[in-house]
């Protein structure tokens, strides 16, 4: 178990179960494919497609899956830079963007947003404590507080201030671009930070740092994580409980224990036995997966990843699973995991 799924565990047990901060309900996002001479509409790209998840105060959801599944798309959608076509999002059991709910300006001060690429996510030509300060500039605080709180946000991401504040981001290294960027989320002072592949562009070495800084923060900031990322390594280290995407829906969500050791869809079994490892014993003899994942314009019917299943039935083709809750914890989409689905591993698995 990660270091942060031990601590959460602990104060779960000594405050009680944790209610949910962030819930989202059958969100979907469908994307127009326009083009010919009159730009009509040649298809729709399924980019998230009915995803329902929550995520818990002081926890971090690792969300992981292909390029392509939508999970960058659901982080958007969150934070609301992009207008969902259907689904509900609550904050702390408030709905955002209900009349008498949640208002888009109160939600930017309780959850922000940290991009992949460092670089464009920084105004040049600005200073980088101005850029930390704008934000609780625009929201009301005044000029020589917010460029104090630049200033507290810059040494506690380790960046001295008297050195840094002056700086321009061409200036930096990735790494303390990325820093940079962790200040200026914090700078709202929010409860849901949102990670979008935020240390893919590092090297390994300034990688392993800026995880140690994002640890240390959580803990000292009293926040919440959502971390998305390709690399299964890392989610395993920082996450709480994983979310597995594929082709716009949640196939499998758990606690990251339970999904390393033991996971329950092939999809998940197929990304986990594609992580290197540096025990020759463990070495990979064929591709768990072959083929690239279906054109999200046209999805397969019955289960998305039953093109590439080995284990697909008629079932599959003809049955959307639905994502229900397994015997121990957390949730999976595969019929073969519920008893009667029509699936012949179905009873067997159950039992098992």
């Amino acid at each position: 178990m990660s270091g942060s799924a031990a601590a959460a565990g602990g104060a779960e047990a000594r405050a009680g179960p944790a209610v949910p901060l962030l819930t989202v309900e059958n969100l979907t996002k469908h994307f127009a494919v326009r083009g010919g001479w009159l730009n009509r509409t040649n298809g729709v790209v399924q980019a998230v497609d009915d995803v329902s998840f929550a995520v818990r105060s002081g926890e971090t959801l690792g969300v992981v899956g292909e390029s392509g599944c939508g999970k960058s798309t659901t982080a958007r959608l969150i934070m609301h830079l992009i207008g969902r076509d259907s689904g509900r999002i609550s904050f702390a059991g408030r709905l955002v963007g209900a009349a008498h709910g949640l208002s888009r300006r109160d939600l930017h001060r309780q959850m922000q947003m940290v991009f992949q690429d460092s670089y464009a996510s920084l105004n040049p030509r600005l200073p980088v404590a101005t850029s930390i300060a704008f934000g609780p500039f625009i929201h009301g605080l005044g000029k020589a507080a917010a460029l104090k709180r630049a200033m507290q946000l810059l040494e506690a991401v380790g960046l001295d201030p008297l050195q840094f504040a002056n700086r321009y981001p061409h200036e930096l290294s990735g790494g303390q671009r990325q820093r940079i960027n962790i200040a200026r989320a914090l700078a709202l002072e929010p409860r849901i930070v949102i990670l979008d592949e935020a240390v893919s562009a590092l090297d390994k070495s300034v990688e392993a740092q800026v995880l140690n800084l994002l640890s240390d923060l959580k803990a000292h900031f009293d926040l919440t994580y959502i971390f998305i990322s390709h690399d299964l390594n890392v989610v395993r280290y920082i996450s709480d409980r994983v979310m597995v995407m594929y082709l716009g829906k949640v196939v499998e969500v758990g606690p990251v224990h339970r999904i390393y050791r033991s996971p329950r869809h092939p999809y998940t079994q197929a990304l986990l036995s594609a992580m290197p490892s540096m025990d020759p014993r463990r070495r990979t003899l064929r591709a768990p997966l072959s083929g690239d994942p279906p054109n999200p314009i046209s999805p397969p019917s019955g289960c998305r990843f039953r093109t590439r299943c080995p284990f697909a039935e008629k079932v599959c083709e003809l049955v959307p699973p639905n994502l229900l809750p397994v015997e121990g914890s957390g949730a999976v989409a595969c019929h073969m995991r519920v008893a009667g689905s029509g699936h012949s591993r179905a009873d067997k698995a159950v039992a098992h």
